[in-house]
């Protein structure tokens, strides 16, 4: 199964640098392991102009402004703040954007290993009614922990459905351990149990949980 991945001006860097992390915890993140390019035994052969790039770098071919598309078959692994258009399931296709975390306490004297996650999630453009299920969203840690979201309090009910030219905003929270993190989506095909266990991830954000 391959995934895609969206390495944008702000977000660069971090997926560069987790890379490592996330392959060795991606079989439990996005249920089957990330697949990274592989490496060659080969010496690298250093350009012999003033500027060259080695040309043992890879050669992008990703389009940094693009929007990635998400399934079952190929989820999206993307950075929070980013979009992703995800084919549900069972038809039909939504735009989804995850913003945060926001944490309380930063520049507090201590600063506690786990502390409280709020995130900002977003759809829109749905080719069909999309509905909205609690269950279906979760975080996961660079320990391999997994996370159950809830809404947050005295705020509005969370939508149950995005339908055609409308927007659903709303906000889901957890406490989280600080560190490295995915907020990740497995949309069902239908409100049944069955069909919820069944539910594979479609995408997923990084993220850090900073506190200091």
């Amino acid at each position: 199964m391959t995934f895609f991945t969206r390495t944008t001006a702000g977000s660069q860097g971090r997926l560069a640098s987790r890379a490592g992390l996330w392959a060795v915890v991606g079989a439990l993140a996005l249920t089957v392991p990330l697949a990274l390019s592989g490496c060659t035994q080969a010496q690298p052969h250093a350009e012999s102009t003033y500027g060259g790039m080695p040309s043992y770098l890879p050669k992008s071919s990703l389009d940094t402004d693009a929007m990635l598309t998400g399934s079952v078959k190929k989820p999206a692994l993307t950075s929070e703040g980013d979009s992703v258009k995800v084919k549900l399931p069972g038809g039909g296709s939504v735009v989804m954007s995850v913003t945060g975390p926001v944490v309380p306490g930063e520049g507090l004297p201590y600063q506690a290993d786990y502390t409280t996650c709020t995130w900002t999630l977003t759809l829109s453009h749905a080719t069909r009614a999309v509905p909205i299920r609690l269950s279906e969203f979760t975080t996961f840690d660079q320990a391999g922990f997994v996370y159950h979201l809830a809404a947050v309090p005295h705020t509005p009910a969370l939508p149950t459905s995005v339908g055609p030219g409308q927007k659903a905003t709303f906000e889901l929270r957890t406490s989280m351990k600080v560190g490295e993190g995915l907020l990740r989506w497995a949309p069902a095909d239908s409100a049944s149990p069955a069909a919820a266990k069944a539910a594979k991830i479609v995408a997923a954000w990084d993220f850090e949980v900073e506190n200091d």
